[in-house]
């Protein structure tokens, strides 16, 4: 099996060498991912400027290139057959990010829009996520479970149109659980400072409000509670309940 990883935070964080071991079991890896962090890039496209990419290593079932692009731009490269050497992916893996990726974020992600051009290539995908926003965390507590996730889909594979988002909280992990989507909001919150000629400057830096905290399906209640959080993602966007009562 050829597997391609990719990831947001760009190919040397630790979530993505961790991820590329726990996949090597299962088949031949290349990762493409960005040369640097792209976090919060959605699906966004590089469509003005040149995509540059850099061959970091061949070596050993594992080749690693490195681009300008976003993570979605990753993936589609990937599968564009410009990279040399014939490698398409059976499987496409995002992550392991930094940082959790549940309720709206999903939206704003971009290792589910890796993810998610994974499946628009009808590739089985997961995304990979664990709360914390530290580097240096030990991941050891993940393996297990992970190992187990991508075992099942390339055994059993997806849904066609559906990807894997899962995430994980630190420390203790009681089990895993398949979850919806919690419904929440971004309380969007702008840090203003001025620089030193004067200019206004705002950093982002809101909060995630979980609009249903009560409910106990959700994947923000499967990480507040220790579980792993496996939620079932599409990309039809299509509110079918709407179509036979909306009236024009």
């Amino acid at each position: 099996m050829n597997i391609l990883i990719t990831n947001d935070d760009g190919f040397q964080s630790k979530g993505i060498l961790e991820l590329i071991e726990l996949a090597r079991p299962f088949g031949k890896i290349m990762v493409v991912a960005p040369n640097d962090e792209r976090s919060a890039q959605s699906s966004a496209l590089t469509v003005k400027t040149p995509i540059l990419y850099k061959e970091i290593s061949n070596k050993n079932d594992l080749r690693v290139i490195a681009t300008t692009g976003t993570p979605a731009d990753c993936v589609k490269f990937a599968f564009s057959g410009q990279i040399d050497g014939g490698f398409v992916p059976d499987l496409v893996l995002s992550g392991i990010n930094h940082g959790s990726n549940v309720a709206i974020n999903i939206i704003y992600s971009g290792t589910l829009g890796a993810t998610f051009e994974g499946v628009l290539a009808k590739r089985p995908s997961i995304g990979f996520s664990f709360c914390s926003y530290n580097h240096n965390e030990d991941l050891s507590f993940v393996r297990e479970y992970f190992s187990k996730i991508i075992k099942n889909v390339v055994e059993n594979g997806l849904p066609e149109g559906v990807a894997l988002n899962v995430n994980a909280p630190v420390g203790k992990i009681k089990g895993m659980k398949i979850t919806r989507q919690a419904r929440s909001l971004w309380q969007n919150e702008f840090l203003k400072t001025e620089t030193p000629i004067g200019f206004n400057a705002y950093w982002l830096a809101g909060r995630l409000e979980n609009e249903e905290p009560d409910a106990t399906d959700t994947d923000e209640w499967a990480l507040k509670n220790h579980f792993i959080s496996i939620q079932p993602a599409k990309l039809d966007l299509t509110d079918y309940e709407s179509l036979h009562k909306l009236k024009f």
